[in-house]
């Protein structure tokens, strides 16, 4: 097949508070020696600390019309386009961004009634994972830790408890639900605020691995009575739990919550796709927390956002070389076949008018499905 020249638009972000781009300057310069047009929106870069500058001595062209960024043949961003950037939707565009569609049934329609096509960050796999949804599973999980233990503050409208006690003061109890790449860190950190953590996850191994590397004070097994007890305990609980692609698994019921001390905490880290904790609903960052049950929740959709420098640059160092595949797939035309590299695997979502991700089939089963036999 011969190949065209590919543009790629990189829009600045209109999540609430939202300072993440998905390029670094540098990213953009790979793009463009491959022989690709990038444009860049202004301003894209300037809450990471990337200015317009930067990107146009990297070579691409900055401008101040969104609707030329959004006409590019692919478009590549860090959140799940809001309700206003749905008009910008048509046959011919190819988006590259987190989508988390089995809990947005609204963008998944305005999605399919377009006939993009959409590949998510989130679904995307290789032998190790999942490489796009790990740098800020990371960066949320460090985050969580430090995030707790402030509302935990009575200022914070907490219960006073300060994560490592004091002298004759034993120690804040903290519960980590799913003990994957974020459940990891934010037990990490918490144990290095010196809080009493206990893992819970439904795989023997990974409990057995952080056990003996001492990540965690204790684990649990994935049981529902079994939580319940160290929750109903707990001062602070990170919900983490993934399953990839698919609506988060409810792990903590609203009677589990009910039963926890006025003043705990609940951070829901799972919340982009629905979840892990029956209680907790979207909230901002203008507006993270609410009280239910005398508990505090924070269930922000976009934690890693608070710290845009360190987040931008992991993010782009793992999408640059997947974009680089994705616009040569583009622009050969085996985008979307069974020839696409296979570096996109799992990415692809939507495409066509129809779902193309089981998992997301699965979520939303009303919806128009077209998936891959198979063997």
């Amino acid at each position: 097949m011969s190949q065209r020249t590919v543009t790629i638009g990189l829009p600045a972000e209109s999540k609430d508070r939202e300072r993440r781009v998905a390029l670094t300057p540098s990213a953009v310069h790979t793009q463009i020696e491959r022989g690709h047009h990038v444009l860049v929106e202004a301003g894209a870069g300037d809450g990471a600390g990337f200015p317009d500058e930067e990107y146009a001595s990297a070579g691409a062209d900055v401008v101040d019309d969104v609707e030329e960024v959004w006409g590019c043949d692919v478009v590549v961003k860090v959140k799940e386009p809001q309700p206003s950037e749905h008009r910008h939707f048509r046959p011919d565009l190819t988006l590259f961004a987190y989508l988390h569609l089995a809990a947005a049934p609204e963008l998944t329609d305005a999605l399919l009634g377009s006939g993009i096509h959409a590949y998510a960050f989130e679904t995307l796999e290789d032998r190790h994972g999942l490489p796009l949804l790990a740098p800020m599973s990371e960066i949320a999980g460090r985050a969580a830790a430090i995030l707790g233990a402030a509302q935990l503050s009575s200022a914070q409208g907490g219960s006073g408890t300060l994560m490592g006690g004091a002298a004759g003061v034993p120690p804040a109890k903290a519960v980590v639900i799913g003990m994957g790449v974020a459940g990891t860190m934010a037990a990490r950190g918490l144990r290095g605020l010196d809080a009493h953590v206990t893992g819970v996850d439904i795989d023997l191994q990974r409990l057995y691995d952080h056990h003996v590397n001492g990540t965690v004070d204790a684990t649990q097994v994935s049981e529902t009575t079994l939580v319940g007890s160290h929750v109903q305990e707990a001062d602070l609980v990170i919900g983490a739990a993934l399953v990839p692609g698919a609506r988060a698994p409810t792990v903590v019921t609203e009677a589990q919550i009910a039963a926890m001390r006025p003043g705990s905490v609940v951070v829901d880290l799972a919340i982009d796709q629905g979840g892990c904790i029956e209680t907790a609903r979207p909230t901002s960052l203008s507006e993270p927390t609410y009280l239910e049950h005398g508990v505090v929740h924070y269930c922000v959709t976009n934690v890693p956002g608070q710290f845009p420098r360190t987040a931008s640059a992991a993010l782009s160092a793992a999408v640059a070389p997947r974009l680089l595949r994705l616009a040569d797939d583009v622009a050969s035309g085996r985008a979307g076949t069974s020839e696409e590299s296979a570096m996109l695997a799992g990415a692809r979502n939507v495409d066509d008018g129809t779902i193309v991700h089981s998992a997301v089939a699965a979520a939303l089963p009303d919806r128009p499905t077209r998936l891959p036999e198979a063997g």
